[in-house]
């Protein structure tokens, strides 16, 4: 792969044409980011989990605030490397390193717009519903079909929300073919458990393939057997990602009580303190003030760590070979994983979070089972017939397939934010009743 094709401006729905000089007021790539900031499914993971689900702390993170913060980590990881590589003269004399960071930054903010409530164990349960009991909605469906439910998946949401979903007519936000290649970390189909895959997830349903194939080729991505090859900046977005939940999830174990502050202190320390000019001690003697400082230095070393790792594996990334994330190829690496162990076990295992997240299986079980039943009821009872016409698009439509049907379901579901979808399923059971009005 080479640079001089890999950020072309053309966008997705759009005729193939020439690139063209950046006008200097907004770039396509900074348009990427503008249309995804404004469009609704950004706007609804104010509400959706990133560790602790339905926070009453208004400092925790929401996947919102976190693809912010990812968004701006990427922005100068992006710029870093973008102007290592405008400096040697690789590419045409309207690109910048600031598109880098752009393309990157746009990525980084639409990297979880695909998941739906509760999380990864929301993805969990979409998943075990149609490996158990929704299996028998899977009949007909070709293997391909079968795993894309089976296997719910996130990412490949988020790419079909992109591509797809928003505004359907255009079709979705006609982002540029660079910002969709960048966004796409798994750039593969779903395929059965077993079969050996690099990747461990998929970054696009089957329904989609053909619009990814579009992407690839006009980025010039290469193929193998079973997949594309990752472009390059997708490791920067994966690296952002990394470097914030890491961090950032640390930080709000802390503000939640669940990690100890001489513990978040220490596991920072290492790699704040990396830098120059670090004062380990002052900032007043306020914990949370202080470890929101040592959060702010460890993120800025990463982002530096993490840059100069892409740049000592440029080659490989652009070969197609390289396969670590990049943050397995920094020197803190094993700093990084010991707060990610710590996190783990004292946040992500909470008994809280562990509790609503069971709750969150009810709730995506009870609607699947209700909405997918509706749908495929072959004579509708009366109470069916009500709850299909609750849904924004009617899944019974004869031009769908089988496989289109369910994925009507499965869009309106992972379109949910966590309070809609617990709201919908009390009312549903007649546990509350809706107020006149409300939407």
């Amino acid at each position: 792969m080479e640079w001089s094709r890999l950020i072309p401006t053309g966008r997705h729905g759009d005729p193939p044409r020439e690139d063209r000089p950046m006008t200097p007021d907004r770039t396509p790539f900074q348009r990427d980011y503008d249309r995804i900031v404004f469009s609704s499914a950004f706007r609804r993971l104010h509400d959706k989990t990133q560790v602790f689900p339905l926070p009453d702390n208004d400092l925790v993170h929401s996947r919102l605030t976190h693809s912010l913060e990812v968004a701006c980590v990427g922005r100068s990881l992006g710029a870093i490397v973008g102007q290592k590589v405008i400096e040697r003269g690789e590419l045409p004399s309207w690109c910048s390193a600031r598109d880098f960071g752009d393309i990157v930054a746009a990525a980084c903010l639409a990297h979880d717009i695909g998941n739906p409530p509760f999380g990864h164990s929301g993805e969990d349960a979409i998943a075990s519903w149609f490996l158990g009991a929704g299996k028998e909605h899977l009949e007909g469906l070709s293997p391909a079909e079968r795993t894309d439910l089976e296997q719910f998946e996130g990412n490949a949401q988020g790419f079909r929300i992109l591509t797809r979903l928003q505004m359907p007519a255009q079709p979705g936000l006609k982002l540029t073919h660079a910002t969709l290649a960048a966004f796409t970390k798994y750039p593969r189909a779903s395929a059965p458990k077993g079969e050996g895959m690099p990747l461990k997830k998929h970054g696009f349903h089957q329904a989609e393939a053909s619009f990814f194939e579009q992407v690839a080729n006009a980025v010039s991505l290469t193929r193998t057997a079973s997949m594309w090859t990752r472009h390059p900046l997708a490791f920067l977005v994966e690296a952002a990602d990394d470097i914030c939940y890491a961090i950032l999830d640390l930080e709000d174990g802390m503000r939640v009580g669940h990690v100890d502050f001489r513990l978040a202190r220490d596991l920072l320390v290492p790699i704040a303190s990396a830098g120059r000019n670090f004062r380990e001690h002052g900032r007043g003697d306020d914990e949370k003030e202080y470890v929101g400082y040592l959060r702010a230095r460890a993120i800025n070393n990463l982002i530096q760590e993490a840059s100069q790792a892409f740049l000592a594996h440029e080659k490989a990334a652009l070969s197609g070979t390289l396969v670590d994330a990049l943050t397995k190829l920094i020197e803190s690496r094993p700093l990084l994983k010991t707060i990610k162990d710590e996190t783990r076990a004292r946040c992500y295992e909470a008994k809280e979070v562990l509790e609503i997240e069971l709750a969150g299986y009810e709730v995506l079980y009870y609607l699947l089972e209700t909405l997918v039943g509706a749908t495929r009821a072959t004579t509708p009872s009366k109470r069916e017939e009500k709850v299909l016409k609750l849904l924004p698009h009617d899944p019974r439509a004869p031009a769908l397939s089988p496989y289109q049907r369910l994925l009507v379901i499965t869009d309106y579901l992972s379109g949910m934010t966590d309070g809609y979808a617990v709201s919908l399923f009390r009312r549903f059971r007649g546990v509350a009743l809706p107020t006149l009005g409300a939407r």
